[in-house]
C-alpha cells in the first residue's frame, strides 16, 4: 500500500465539503417532511370542510322541503317569529340542525356558529385588528358564506341569489331598509339545481380581489369595488391550496378554484352563481 492510500484509509475525520453535504441532505429531507406534514394537514381540513359543507346542504334541502322556499338572508321582522328566524344561519339552525328556537339561541350568545359544522376547520377563531392609534377596526374571519345575491354589484338593487328578491343596498331617501319587504325564494325560481351555488366558504370576491373577513352573516358573492382586507386575497388562496368549497342546491358537493369562482368569465362559471342560470355579464363591470 502507497503512502497517499495509507493516508486515505487511516484518516478519523471527514471534510468540511462532507459535513456540508450532510447539512443540506438533512435539509433536504426535513422540508420535505414538513411539506408533507403541511400537506396531509391542509387534506385533513379540507376534508372537514367538505363534510360540514354538506351538512348544511342537507340543512338547506330539509328547509326548502318543508317550506319550499329559501331563507331569507336577513329579517327584521325576525320578532315576528316563523320559519325565516333572523338570518339565514339562524333559519337553518333551528330548523333543520339543533331544533333551537331563536330564543335558545340568543342565550348561547355568539358561540353557537363557531362550533360544529358552522366552523372551517381551516381558520382561527380569532380575527384581527387594523388601524391606527387612535382608530382600530376588528375583522373576524367567515367561516361558510350563503350564496345570497348571486352575481351581483352594489348598485343592483335586485338580487340573483337565494336570499331573497332584493339586495343589500338602501335607496338614500328610504327609511327602511329594502330587507323588510324581501320575499323570499320560492323552490320552483331555481331553474337548475344542480348548477346554483348554495353555501361554500366565505368569500366575497372579484376583479382580483378576495374578502375573507365577514359581516356576520357570512356570504358567498361575486362582485366588483372591493378592497383587500389585510391581506385577505392571498389568505384565502391559502385556506384550501386555492379552492373553495361549495354545495350546490340538489346537495353535491364540488372544490372550484378561486379562479374559476371570481375571475372565470365564461358562462359555465357565470350561471353557477344566479337563480335563473343565466351568466348576467353586464353585473361584471366595475
Amino acid at each position: 500500500m502507497n503512502m497517499t492510500a495509507a493516508r486515505i484509509y487511516n484518516r478519523d475525520g471527514v471534510t468540511l465539503v462532507e459535513l456540508l453535504t450532510v447539512i443540506a441532505i438533512i435539509g433536504v429531507l426535513t422540508a420535505l417532511a414538513l411539506s408533507g406534514v403541511s400537506h396531509a394537514k391542509g387534506r385533513a381540513q379540507q376534508i372537514r370542510c367538505v363534510s360540514n359543507i354538506r351538512q348544511l346542504g342537507l340543512a338547506l334541502q330539509q328547509f326548502n322541503a318543508d317550506y319550499h322556499v329559501y331563507p331569507l338572508n336577513v329579517n327584521l321582522h325576525w320578532s315576528d317569529g316563523g320559519e325565516h328566524a333572523t338570518t339565514w344561519k339562524t333559519a337553518l339552525e333551528q330548523a333543520a340542525l339543533s331544533g333551537r328556537d331563536p330564543w335558545a339561541l340568543k342565550r348561547l350568545g355568539s358561540n353557537w356558529w363557531h362550533t360544529t359544522v358552522w366552523h372551517c376547520p381551516a381558520i382561527p377563531l380569532s380575527g384581527f385588528t387594523l388601524g391606527t392609534k387612535t382608530s382600530n377596526t376588528y375583522y373576524s374571519f367567515a367561516n361558510y358564506g350563503y350564496n345570497a345575491y348571486g352575481l351581483r354589484r352594489w348598485e343592483d338593487a335586485d338580487s340573483l341569489g337565494l336570499g331573497g328578491h332584493k339586495g343589500n343596498r338602501i335607496p338614500t331617501n328610504a327609511v327602511d331598509s329594502p330587507y323588510l319587504d324581501s320575499p323570499p325564494v320560492r323552490e320552483s325560481e331555481v331553474i337548475n339545481p344542480s348548477e346554483m351555488m348554495a353555501i361554500g366558504d366565505g368569500f366575497i370576491g372579484g376583479n382580483g380581489v378576495i374578502v375573507d373577513t365577514t359581516d356576520n352573516r357570512g356570504r358567498l358573492q361575486r362582485t366588483s369595488g372591493l378592497q383587500d382586507i389585510g391581506g385577505s386575497t392571498a389568505r384565502s388562496y391559502l385556506r384550501h391550496q386555492g379552492k373553495a368549497n361549495v354545495v350546490f342546491c340538489d346537495g353535491h358537493v364540488e372544490s372550484p378554484t378561486l379562479n374559476f369562482l371570481f375571475e372565470d368569465t365564461s358562462d359555465d362559471a357565470l350561471v353557477r352563481w344566479n337563480r335563473d342560470h343565466l351568466p348576467h355579464r353586464e353585473r361584471l363591470q366595475p
